[in-house]
């Protein structure tokens, strides 16, 4: 039976929700300090305001080595009410010391069965997705590795591979690394920030491979995001992709939270929903924010 991997344990796809399909409660970056998502208080009130909000699950993309927090997940999600999904995976590079790299040399691919399918280290709360990145309308060595041991850790467990784009580029290859060379399924690879790279032919493409398009920026600043996402959406919808459509809030730093002053989670319900129904009707975004994010965590666990 497929089921989505939670914190607290497996549940039907059914059971998500409203979900934003790509947001983080914590983030830390060793080698780019800057406003950190590590306070857990200012967590629980994200997630409590989402909640209110009418959101019922979250997926946070935050990776191995990034100050995931998996231990403090269980609670804070008993707490608000909200199921939350957790990432194993590797960021870019830039995010990495030399001294940790070298140490995931050989065994990386290990290191996310082992967290998909035993625990991030000794919380016991197993991951529900890998998160990998791409680099600027390119593909490095780093991410070659990163998205081979994805694609191994895929094979092994049948969990779905999201990809942080940056900038939104490089969708395409991307595709063709993780789907033509490493025979991951299209439609276990979800392809995130494709709202930074407003190019309407690149997203028509991705689509067609079978692949999710997560449209999930409006917690970022200066990002060409919200004004754009209702006549992207609403051109995929009508070329008939809206079922691979998924939203989320990507909250990356401290001062996104809604909490903190910033749009935060709740954003994505109390301005982008309605946005985004306002130009295609009720019916098909609450589709986009419950069907569809069943479809694409939902596993047949191995």
């Amino acid at each position: 039976m497929s089921a989505v991997r939670t914190v607290l344990g497996d549940i039907r796809p059914g059971e998500l929700g409203v979900t934003d399909a790509h947001d983080h409660l914590f983030f830390r970056s060793p080698l780019l300090p800057g406003r950190e998502l590590a306070d857990a208080s200012a967590a629980q009130a994200e997630l409590a305001a989402f909640r209110a909000a009418g959101g019922r699950s979250i997926v946070q993309w935050t990776p191995y080595g990034l100050g995931r927090r998996a231990a403090g997940l269980p609670r804070l999600s008993r707490a608000a009410g909200v199921h939350v999904v957790c990432a194993t995976g590797l960021h870019q590079a830039a995010h990495y010391d030399e001294e940790s790299l070298a140490g995931l040399r050989g065994g990386l691919a290990d290191v996310f069965v082992r967290e998909l399918t035993k625990g991030i280290g000794p919380s016991g709360v197993r991951a529900g997705l890998v998160k990998v990145a791409g680099g600027f309308h390119a593909l490095d060595a780093h991410a070659r590795w990163t998205m081979g041991a994805a694609a191994e850790a895929h094979h092994a467990t049948g969990a779905p591979v999201a990809v942080h784009l940056e900038m939104g580029t490089g969708a395409l290859d991307v595709l063709d690394l993780l789907c033509g060379e490493l025979e991951v399924p299209p439609h276990r690879v979800i392809l995130g920030h494709l709202n930074r790279s407003p190019d309407s032919v690149v997203q028509r493409q991705v689509a067609e491979s079978g692949c999710y398009l997560a449209f999930d920026g409006p917690s970022r600043a200066h990002h060409a995001t919200d004004w754009r996402m209702p006549d992207a959406v609403r051109a995929l919808a009508e070329g008939g992709f809206g079922h691979r459509l998924l939203l989320g809030g990507d909250t990356v730093v401290s001062g996104a939270r809604s909490v903190d002053g910033g749009p935060g989670m709740p954003y994505l319900l109390r301005r982008v929903r309605l946005r985004l129904e306002a130009e295609l009707g009720t019916d098909l975004v609450h589709r986009i924010l419950t069907e569809n994010p069943g479809r694409a965590f939902a596993v047949d666990w191995t």
